[in-house]
């Protein structure tokens, strides 16, 4: 009831040497981790939708891949309701099962009955999933891989074999309400014996019992005569192979030690005592006992399954849990007016990754702005175009815009639909940020020092296929300072290719590129960005333009009147 192979619906090929963890910060300064912990239900959904989105393919195939499963789950709302429904199901599988379980841990009573309870957990998804998937014309190879795999498995004989082994197993269990011991008595009424008579399917009653009682030690009429047992009935001595008593030991002593150490240690005294324990101790070993005869029927019977790979379908459900929590965050902000589309990877050209976003927005404008008062842009990366140096007011767009650009690359890769009216990439290796740093992050080397060890290290790191994006990089120093080592810094990256965004208040760098940055030598080119004003006002549309520089700057000074001639207009004695 193997299907043979990998199945999974986020990664194809399953050869991980062909992702690239995104280092944990850049999520952070891309701001997609309070996305991310808004759109999960969990602290345990938020590290896994995390995980998943950290791992980065620059295979356009896996890219499309993944898009095209996420559009299949998009459409088709009831495979995503279904999907939850079974995770509440099978939860048993990341709460006890073969996920937590580790490779050397004895399978006693408590282990197989959560084995039970796995093996219909996996029936249950088994048939849902064949079920739900069915239902549908998909699109994606994801899905229908995985509707072919798990329609395998279902036509198994195996699988009927399974299912019915497990109904009846959880049938019995289930049937087990109450069990009989029998205690022998000396002339002092002290239990010198006792064995376990029988497994009832009834409880015992508080009154029944009670009453019962008050009849044994009150009237001498309900003494029996006899201690014959009727045929309905047998006798096991409590008294067991010293083995079969240190098995029950083990299971009380896993079962019990959370809720009571006291419990488990006079337990595995039991096992100590060589069979020749005290009857007080007899009698707390009886229910051990009975679970050690369980545990005998069910290792029997699940002994017979043990090449059934619960793990691969029991991986799945996460891998849908991703899937399902973005496309109930995007259906949700589609109703609301925000436009989301699909992403469309493609090889590189010519060796050098290529990017086209059309009409793009910063992903947390959606909580505190409507659609219609939030302004789209545009960009693109070709062979030549590579850098772009991007200039402008404060507060003017230029780390959203920013933001925005690495948030479209990590969503296309990870298969999710995108915050743009179009979107065409080159995926890439590693999507790299340089954003300013914690304070207590800088004390050792000072500010200038980090800055200068962290760009070393992402310009390492990163290659032709890369995305680089630098907010305010070395801006921690003197303007001569910071512009010496920007320059140096523009020009390696343009001899490396990566495709990189660059905001900076250095307007000067922008306003160099031809003079000092760009060459004829190297196919790669810097170009000037402009987060525009217009009025004096910022209007957060970037365009490619020279740097506003100075006479930006006037237009401010105008606006709040600190040129030189409003000032010395407020003297005493100057002309209004």
């Amino acid at each position: 009831m193997s299907t043979n192979e990998p199945l999974s619906i986020l990664f194809p090929n399953r050869n991980f040497d062909n992702y690239h963890e995104v280092p944990e910060t850049v999520l952070h300064d891309l701001g997609l981790d309070t996305i991310i912990e808004k759109i999960s239900k969990t602290p345990v959904e938020t590290a896994l939708i995390r995980r998943i989105m950290s791992s980065l393919s620059d295979d356009p195939d896996v890219s499309t891949f993944r898009c095209d499963v996420f559009d299949d789950i998009l459409n088709h709302p009831d495979i995503r309701e279904e999907m939850m429904k079974l995770l509440e199901e099978v939860k048993t599988f990341y709460d006890y099962g073969v996920v937590n379980r580790g490779m050397g841990d004895e399978a006693g009573l408590w282990d197989l009955m959560h084995r039970l309870e796995e093996y219909h957990s996996y029936i249950i998804t088994v048939e849902a999933l064949r079920k739900c998937l069915s239902r549908h014309a998909l699109v994606s190879d994801g899905l229908r891989n995985l509707l072919a795999a798990v329609n395998r498995i279902y036509e198994d004989k195996g699988f009927a074999a399974l299912k019915q082994d497990v109904e009846n197993m959880r049938l019995s269990a289930s049937e087990l309400q109450s069990i009989t011991v029998g205690i022998n008595l000396n002339e002092r009424f002290e239990a010198v014996s006792m064995g376990l008579i029988s497994v009832n399917k009834k409880p015992f009653t508080r009154s029944g019992l009670l009453k019962n009682f008050i009849n044994a030690v009150s009237a001498r009429d309900n003494l029996e005569s006899e201690a014959d047992w009727n045929g309905s009935l047998s006798y096991y001595p409590a008294v067991a192979e010293p083995s079969v008593l240190a098995g029950a030991a083990r299971f009380a002593e896993k079962s019990m030690v959370m809720r009571n150490p006291i419990a488990a240690l006079s337990m595995a005294r039991i096992a100590d005592a060589d069979g020749l324990s005290s009857v007080p101790r007899q009698m707390d070993s009886a229910a051990s006992m009975l679970a050690s005869r369980i545990a005998r029927r069910l290792k029997d019977m699940l002994g017979k399954y043990l090449n059934i790979s619960v793990k691969e379908i029991s991986d799945l459900i996460p891998e849908l849990l991703y899937y399902t929590r973005w496309a109930e965050y995007i259906e949700k902000c589609r109703l609301q007016g925000w436009e989301f589309s699909k992403p469309e990877p493609v090889p590189e050209d010519t060796g050098t990754s290529v990017m086209s976003a059309e009409a793009f927005y910063n992903l947390k404008l959606v909580d505190n702005l409507i659609p219609a008062k939030v302004i789209r842009n545009c960009l693109s990366f070709d062979p030549e175009k590579r850098v772009y140096i991007l200039t402008g007011a404060n507060r003017g767009g230029k780390t959203t815009f920013t933001q925005a650009l690495g948030q479209l690359f990590l969503l296309a890769q990870g298969g999710i639909f995108v915050p743009a009216s179009r979107f065409v990439f080159s995926p890439a290796d590693l999507v790299l940020t340089h954003f300013p740093a914690d304070e207590d992050r800088t004390l050792d080397l000072g500010r200038l020092g980090e800055e200068c060890k962290r760009f070393k290290a992402i310009y390492s790191a990163a290659s032709g296929r890369s995305l680089l994006l630098l907010n305010e990089t070395f801006s921690t120093t003197s303007f001569e300072e910071g512009y010496f080592i920007a320059v140096d810094s523009v020009k390696a990256i343009l001899k490396r290719g990566s495709r990189t965004v660059y905001n900076t208040h250095m307007h000067k760098l922008a306003a160099d590129l031809d003079a000092g940055i760009n060459s004829p030598d190297c196919p790669h080119k810097a170009l000037s960005l402009v987060a525009e004003t217009i009025n004096g006002e910022n209007s957060f549309h970037v365009r490619l333009a020279a740097p506003e520089g100075k006479s930006f700057a006037r237009n401010i000074a105008e606006k709040y009147g600190v040129t030189y001639e409003s000032l010395v207009s407020m003297l005493p004695g100057a002309e209004s």
